[in-house]
This record gives structure tokens, sequence and C-alpha cells, in this order.
């Protein structure tokens, strides 16, 4: 296998060329053959000529195998989206620019503090409680790269015309008057509003630069995709964690070398995302927690494997009383990502993404990861084993992505 990023010298560099050959021919088929392409992608793919960005999209299947119909389907679904914005964020941010100028917006019937589900001021506050969760999330996404800071190329038009007299969602999130209140009814039907005080006083002003009228930073594209996702979700909204996932897809798409794809990196990422959840979205859902698709199954199902794999190892850890809990909901949640450099997570979601049965390969990983290191682990004592766990020793993700293959290969 091979790991693009580290490609070096002469016969490396040949090596990536004829890759990136095949690829290319793969992908310039009208119907794209999935197994072949899976099979390529398994191997890592590479980034030059948007190839990486390209695949991503085929396998969360968002783009038909039918390249004769990309044209239309990517037309009709950037339409949706931009139908989404306007719904969702635009629509409710002039209601709410418009709400509190005319008496009829505060009325018996609907007022700021009426406990009424249908209340429009109550589901505002309610995605006000949404959005500023999310936004605490994006701000530090990856806060060891500067890209999520930076200012997109392509901002949106739609959000940032200034004939829009509309609230924003950096206008919402900015409110003082929303941030210090919180809207609670307690048991006895009466609703309070109170102030958390420092709760809410959430980012020094200097943290974060501020970006000039008419520029967003990607963080804040992150943040719109994520608000999107959860008004469209209501069983699930946002967990916390969500924002680990978008994140690398978000970065593959918005950094792809053609700019005609990278102009429409949030439209398509919000639909690879919501695509990925489809399989994903059980791991966030507490009440599944104890299902057989819920995420405790999926953790023991990595200590079965290694029960199955390693014994000695199995024993040990059973023996300390390390629980698969105590690390593996946070390796199988998130995909890995933040056990991982970006550049390795994104690598390792190459593989996942083109297995047939990605997230039956996740457990193969977790398994490898632990194989990897047993002789620390056998070595180790409680606090030492879990410090490893934590804060996982080894960075070749080559290696642990052959050692998975490996056990499966051996099953």
């Amino acid at each position: 296998m091979l790991c693009f990023h580290l490609t070096r010298g002469k016969k490396g560099l040949s090596t990536l060329t004829n890759i990136i050959l095949e690829f290319k021919e793969t992908l310039s088929e009208e119907n794209i053959n999935l197994k072949t392409l899976r099979e390529l992608c398994f191997n890592g793919i590479p980034f030059e000529g948007g190839i990486r960005a390209l695949c991503w999209k085929i396998l969360l299947n968002y783009l038909p195998f039918d390249q004769t119909l990309w044209e239309s389907f990517l037309k009709k679904q950037r339409e949706v989206y931009s139908q989404f914005l306007k719904e969702m964020i635009i629509q409710p941010g002039i209601a709410k620019a418009n709400m509190g100028f005319s008496r009829e917006d505060v009325t018996m019937e609907d007022h700021p503090l009426n406990p009424n589900p249908d209340s429009r001021w109550n589901n505002y506050f309610k995605d006000n409680e949404i959005l500023l969760q999310i936004d605490k999330d994006v701000r530090r996404l990856y806060p060891d790269m500067a890209f999520f800071q930076r200012p997109t190329e392509y901002p949106c038009q739609l959000i940032l015309d200034p004939q829009n007299e509309y609230e924003t969602l950096r206008r919402r999130v900015e409110q003082t008057t929303l941030k210090a209140q919180t809207v609670n009814r307690n048991r006895s039907g009466v609703t309070n509003v109170s102030s958390p005080g420092k709760a809410f006083h959430l980012y020094p002003s200097n943290e974060y630069e501020v970006l000039p009228n008419g520029s967003e930073a990607h963080w804040e594209v992150v943040e719109r995709i994520l608000f999107i996702y959860a008004k469209l979700n209501p069983g699930i909204a946002y967990v916390q964690g969500m924002n680990e996932i978008v994140g690398p897809i978000y970065y593959t798409f918005a950094t792809d070398p053609n700019s005609q794809w990278k102009e429409h990196a949030e439209a398509d990422t919000f639909f690879c995302f919501t695509n990925l959840m489809s399989e994903n979205r059980d791991n966030f859902i507490k009440s599944l927690d104890d299902s057989q698709c819920g995420i405790t199954y999926k953790m023991e199902s990595v200590y079965s494997m290694l029960k199955d794999k390693d014994l000695e190892l199995f024993l040990k850890l059973e023996e300390q009383n390390i629980k698969p809990q105590y690390f593996t909901f946070r390796w199988l949640t998130l995909l890995l990502s933040q056990e991982f450099l970006l550049p390795d997570v994104i690598r390792i979601w190459d593989t996942l993404f083109s297995d047939q049965d990605r997230f039956h390969f996740l457990i193969l990983v977790c398994c490898a990861m632990l194989i990897l290191i047993r002789d620390n682990l056998l070595a180790g004592d409680f606090t030492v084993n879990m410090r490893s766990l934590q804060d996982y020793p080894i960075s070749d993700v080559h290696t642990i992505l052959t050692k998975a293959k490996d056990l499966r290969d051996n099953s």
C-alpha cells in the first residue's frame, strides 16, 4: 500500500504517476465500475487533480455512477441546498429582524416567553441552543491548523448579500441579549428567564481574527452545514463530535485543486456528510446505545475480535479492568478523527470509505491498533496503558492499515 503524502524519490514519483493514471482511467469511464474504484481507493487516493475529492463523492453515494447524469444531478442538489439556506437561515433571520418592530409580533398568543412548542419564539430559542453548541465546537476545529480560521475563496453570496437585511448565524451567536438568557420551564409550568453569566462568554474578543465584511471563515461554513443538518434531522439534531466528522470532508472538498468543484464545497459536503451520518448516526443516539446497532455493541465487537486474534492481550486488558468504552467510544464514534493528524485521518478514511463494509473495517483498524502496541500494553500497568490508549503512540497509519488488512485476510 502507498501513503501518498509520504511518497519520495524518482521511483516513488513514477509509481504515483502510474497510480494517478489508473485512477484517471477508471474515473473517465461513462459508467464508473465501483468494484474497480474501491480496489484502487483502498490503498490510498491521490490528492492530485482533485482525484480524492471526486472519489469520496462517489464512495459516499453522492455522485451517481453514470457520469452523463452528473451535470443535471449536481445542479439540482446545489439548488436544493440553496433552498435549505433560504428556508432555515435567511427567512427566519428576516422574521427575527422584524420581530418586535410591530406590536403584532408580540401578542398574548405568541411572545418571547411563550412555552407553546409551536411558538416561533420558542423554536427560535431552541435553535439558538443548538447553534451555540455548534458554534463552540466548530471554532476549535483542528486548532493546530490555520485553515479553518482563514477566509474561504467562495463565501456564500446568498448569505452575505448586503441587500439581505436579516439576522445571520454569526449575528445570532454574537447577540449578547440572546446569549445571556436561558428560557426554561419548571415542573409547575412557570417560565423562568435566567442569566448563566460567564458560561456564555465563550471566546475572548481577540481569540479569532475578525474578517472584513463580505468574507467568512471556513469554520463558519462548517457551522452552517451542521446547523442545516440539525434543522433537517430534529430526531438527532446536533451532537458534539459531529464537527469532527464533517471537518475532514469539508477540508478535502474545499482544498480541491479543481476550482469548479471547490466553489461548491459547502453544498457537496452537506450531502456527503448527510449520507455518511445515515450510516453512522446510531452511534450518536443515546437511546440506541445498548441495541445491536448502537455504539455499545460496536465497542464490545472490538474486544470480541481482539479475544479471537490475541487472547493474551485480551486477558491482560480484562485483568486490568480496562473496558472498551474507556477508549473505543471516541475511536469508533469519531472514525479515529481525533487520534491522528488531519492528513493521516484523511488517509485512513480513503480506506474506510472504499471498503464495502466500512464500519466493520473500522473495528479491524481498532483491533490492529491494540495489537501493534501489545508489548507496551502487556508490560504496562493500568495508568500507563490508559495513557497509551487515550493518546495513541503510533503515528504511521500505513502500518496500522496494513495490519488491519492482514487481520481481515486471515480471518
